[in-house]
């Protein structure tokens, strides 16, 4: 056999290989833009459902509570746990930081209460993926349960929490009846 007819032979060889691959990646993409492949579903618990621990998590003063699932693996959480110790829980916010294993040393420093050894309470309010926030009112139910992947949509996190806590006191102090339009989903 010929070193030109080797060569074509492996020329064929090697196209009907990258047909092959061609065609596998065409059937994923099929199957990812029709909706077949499996979707992750939704996470977190749905708004207006009673969050798990309140009685313990809560702030002694009836307040907006708002807790950040964080890992201590993670670096976005990293950034995040520094977003939190720059930028202090105002008004009638209380914000807890979560992790599922022990905290790390560094979030000693940060003025808020830091829990570690919360697996239990990753897994009540379905946090499944970290960075994760859960805003949950004053009477113990949840408000609002997304993740969180950037120290702006933290920072825009608690900036919408402020303003429906404005919202709420009026001027006597006692919360008021306003009706709030929940979100789901991340900051934009």
């Amino acid at each position: 056999m010929s070193f030109q007819t080797s060569a074509l032979i492996l020329s064929w060889i090697a196209i009907l290989l990258l047909a092959l691959v061609v065609s596998g990646l065409v059937r994923q993409v099929h199957a990812l833009t029709s909706g077949t492949a499996g979707r992750p579903g939704s996470v977190g618990l749905r708004p207006g459902a009673p969050a798990p621990g309140f009685r313990d998590l809560a702030p002694p003063s009836p307040a907006t509570l708002v807790l950040l699932f964080l890992d201590s693996g993670c670096a976005t959480c990293e950034h995040l746990l520094d977003e939190v110790a720059e930028r202090a829980p105002r008004g009638d916010v209380a914000l807890r930081v979560l992790y599922r294993n022990a905290a790390p040393a560094g979030a000693a420093d940060v003025p808020v209460t830091v829990l570690g050894e919360q697996a239990e309470l990753f897994d009540r309010y379905d946090a499944l993926a970290t960075p994760f926030a859960v805003v949950v009112d004053a009477t113990g139910r949840v408000r609002r349960s997304e993740p969180v992947g950037s120290r702006s949509a933290l920072r825009h996190l608690l900036d919408q929490v402020d303003q429906v806590d404005q919202v709420d006191q009026p001027s006597g102090g006692a919360p008021g009846p306003a009706v709030h339009q929940i979100q789901r989903g991340g900051a934009r």
